[in-house]
Parts: structure tokens; C-alpha cells; sequence
């Protein structure tokens, strides 16, 4: 991966972190946040027979999680593309 200039690589890095800390942000939010902070108030809404609290939980942090893999492999490949440092040809 080679940068333009140094301007491009700085300004790449910190894009990438950005997105990553947002990132982060939201898995800590489901998982932490609705999975245990929340799980009482959660819990009055029902989810498939379940108590949205325990889905979360149990399985919704989870689902989060690879969402967010997903999310971020879009958001990089954009972001490599546009500073051009792309992998393929």
C-alpha cells in the first residue's frame, strides 16, 4: 500500500479510525448497553416468544457483530478505492 503523499496517508488513517471507533461504539451499545445496561426495560418487548433483553443477549449482540464485519468490509473497500490504494486491478 503506497500513499500518494503524506497528506493522503494521514487523512486515510484517520477516516479509518473514525469508522472504526463508530464501529466499536455500536457493538459496545448491543452488546453491553441492551445485552446487560438494559436487558430490564428491554425485557417488557416481546421478540419471536422471546424477551428482547435475553434475545439480545443471548443472540442479537452476535448478530450486531457480524453485521458490523459486513459494514466494514463495504466502508474500507470504498474508502481504499478512494485514496487508491485498492488490492485488485
Amino acid at each position: 500500500m503506497s500513499f500518494q503523499t503524506d497528506e493522503h496517508a494521514k487523512a486515510y488513517w484517520k477516516e479509518n479510525l473514525r469508522l472504526l471507533v463508530v464501529l466499536l461504539v455500536i457493538w459496545f451499545v448491543v452488546s453491553f448497553g441492551f445485552g446487560i445496561l438494559l436487558v430490564e426495560p428491554l425485557n417488557s418487548i416481546p421478540l419471536f416468544g422471546f424477551k428482547l433483553g435475553f434475545w439480545f443477549a443471548q443472540q442479537g449482540s452476535i448478530y450486531v457483530f457480524v453485521a458490523l464485519i459486513f459494514v466494514y468490509v463495504a466502508k474500507m473497500k470504498a474508502l481504499d478505492r478512494k485514496y487508491d490504494v485498492h488490492e485488485d486491478d
